[in-house]
């Protein structure tokens, strides 16, 4: 499954939102992400094109299967880095920070490897 960096960050944040709200519509998209509402309105019709979402008549934004399993694979990364940065000490802002910058790029491999030893962290605490 090949998706660009920024469509992974718009499907995130659908599902953030989603989960906190119960909802989502693009304005709140454009305020979580911090990004104009063309920028928003641009990506969500290349979601849509792609088969990522879908909106309603009222710009209801809902993730397809395809969408779901995407945000939902990007979304567990960025919880499971940021827990592990926070547990080796990393500050709770950076962590964030820096697990949305190493959730597109780290391998299988690795992140498997560090879930491993952040389950090890959590039971020797």
């Amino acid at each position: 499954m090949n998706i660009h960096e920024s469509a992974e960050d718009y499907l995130e944040a659908i599902l953030r939102l989603r989960e906190t709200k119960g909802y989502v519509r693009s304005v709140d998209i454009s305020l979580l992400l911090g990004v104009t509402k063309p920028s928003v309105s641009f990506a969500m019709k290349k979601l849509r094109e792609n088969n990522y979402i879908l909106m309603d008549e009222d710009s209801l934004i809902t993730l397809t299967e395809k969408g779901e399993e995407i945000a939902r694979r990007v979304y567990d990364r960025h919880k499971t880095l940021m827990s592990f940065l926070v547990a080796i000490g990393v500050s709770e802002e950076t962590a964030r920070e820096d697990a949305c910058k190493i959730e597109h790029d780290i391998s299988q491999e690795s992140f498997e490897a560090l879930q491993r030893q952040l389950v090890l962290l959590k039971t020797q605490q």
